[in-house]
């Protein structure tokens, strides 16, 4: 489903993206990027519940994920398990244990080809199964404070790298909204290019409203970023400037409306059917996918942004590659203030119930990521001014659509496969482009009435898992 959420959720530093480079299972988005794929985001439900109950389906309860590592030898396949999870009515522990088996069946496999032709050693051989770069661990807790607060505190550590990484995350809600604290040393963050970036210390406090039935929301948060941003997988892109040192406070509103253009609404004869031994309860696979329709549906809403730390001044950043250092010095206004929208059209065919061809459906998104880029750039085009080439630079100057195709493969089985194109041009290249992909397939839990495990992988950030998502519209 297209989430119009995302263009407002998106400006601040709280939206999750799937990730399998950490063993939380997601890294943050970049605020001020390009909006993420909706098949991006990662699940509400945490990592650890999701291998309590994924453990159930899997042999030995052993989860593989896909994601490439600065170390090569050491591959991009890993395997997942929870080791421990006691728990009570009001908390609850697990332990995560990751292991990359490449490396060892290499040097094992060295070790009986060597030039002697001799049977090595069983401590040649435990050297490399004890070899700590292989192995990953993470510890989490969540205790609830009330029905209404929690706290989770997690780490974890990588053999492979130096330090860990350690999160806090407080959670209150009130009537109407929703107060979130969150901490993490470091915090992973992923632009929309699928670079990968660590903030030594970041620090957020948000209260965000429920949707109102008029559709109106909004947000207030105050973020805190310390450290240089550090490159993790790449050595010739710039830091984003919200990833830069610094305090910022920020606020926005949306405004989310949807209109039905025509819905074949559930019946009692769609719920049960007859058979030969009487009446039967049979609901959709998916009860968000439960009716055909076609619809439409938009988003929009303003932001204001103040940075009070290191504000109009060039902020040095720190770009650690594999191969060497490099610093870049970019500006950042100590107050800014914009707009965006999205615009989406919806169609479905089918109620997801029978076996075979019950459910096509597609959606299209039209995302306007930033409204004073757009028009900068329209208008420095019409001038024919040279300017016009760095406003095109801009990646939130061009609007963007995001297209998802759904298509039922057998019974609860899904096909689905998330694009983003972008409708500007590349050096040499004129007319749209695809910026970004990613397909996946899906199995629905009718027991959940909207739960299902996702088997995903993005081609360009090369990364892949399998997740747990629970009413992810």
């Amino acid at each position: 489903m297209a989430n119009l959420r995302t263009a407002m959720d998106s400006a601040f530093w709280d939206l999750n993206v799937s990730s399998p480079q950490t063993l939380e299972g997601s890294a943050k988005a970049v605020p001020g990027d390009p909006f993420p794929l909706d098949g991006a985001r990662a699940s509400r439900a945490l990592r650890i519940q999701q291998l309590s109950l994924l453990g159930n389906g899997f042999p030995l309860s052993i989860i593989p994920s896909y994601s490439p590592t600065s170390h090569k030898d050491l591959g991009s396949f890993s395997l997942q398990s929870l080791l421990l999870r006691p728990a009570t009515s009001n908390w609850w522990l697990g332990f995560i244990g990751q292991f990359r088996p490449k490396k060892l069946f290499s040097s094992i496999k060295a070790e009986f080809t060597n030039d002697e032709m001799e049977v090595p050693a069983f401590k040649d051989v435990a050297k490399h199964v004890f070899d700590k770069s292989l192995y990953s661990f993470g510890l989490c807790t969540q205790l609830l404070l009330s029905p209404s607060s929690s706290i989770k505190l997690s780490t974890e550590g990588h053999g492979e790298k130096k330090g860990r990484r350690n999160k806090l995350m407080l959670f209150h809600k009130l009537p109407y909204h929703d107060i979130t604290l969150e901490a993490a040393w470091p915090e992973l963050f992923v632009d929309h290019k699928g670079n990968y970036w660590d903030v030594p210390e970041s620090i957020s406090l948000d209260m965000s409203s429920l949707i109102s039935e008029s559709g109106l929301r909004y947000r207030v948060g105050v973020h805190k970023n310390s450290g240089h941003p550090q490159a993790v997988n790449s050595i010739d892109g710039e830091a984003p400037t919200s990833l830069m040192p610094g305090v910022c406070a920020k606020a926005a509103f949306s405004y989310e409306k949807s209109q039905d253009l025509w819905r074949q609404k559930e019946t009692q004869k769609d719920i049960m059917i007859q058979k030969e031994k009487g009446w039967f309860w049979r609901p959709s696979y998916d009860v968000r996918l439960k009716e055909p329709h076609a619809a439409v549906s938009g988003i929009f809403g303003g932001s204001c942004t103040a940075w009070f730390q290191d504000g109009y001044n060039p902020v040095a950043v720190d770009m650690r590659g594999d191969e060497d250092n490099c610093r870049s010095n970019k500006k950042r206004s100590p107050f800014s203030a914009d707009f965006f929208g999205s615009l989406c059209y919806s169609y479905q065919h089918g109620k997801f119930r029978e076996l075979y061809g019950d459910l096509t459906r597609m959606d299209a998104r039209l995302d306007i990521c930033s409204a004073s880029a757009l028009a900068k750039r329209v208008i420095n085009g019409l001038k024919g001014s040279s300017a016009n080439m760095n406003s095109a630079k801009d990646p939130m100057s061009s609007p963007r659509i995001n297209l998802i195709f759904q298509q039922q493969v057998y019974g609860p089985i899904v096909f689905r496969a998330d694009s983003r194109v972008a409708l500007d041009s590349l050096p040499g290249k004129h007319g749209p482009h695809i910026e970004d992909f990613i397909y996946s397939l899906s199995y629905s839990l009718r027991l959940l009435r909207s739960g299902k495990v996702v088997a995903w992988y993005s081609p360009k950030r090369k990364e892949g898992m399998i997740e747990l998502r629970l009413f992810e519209f």
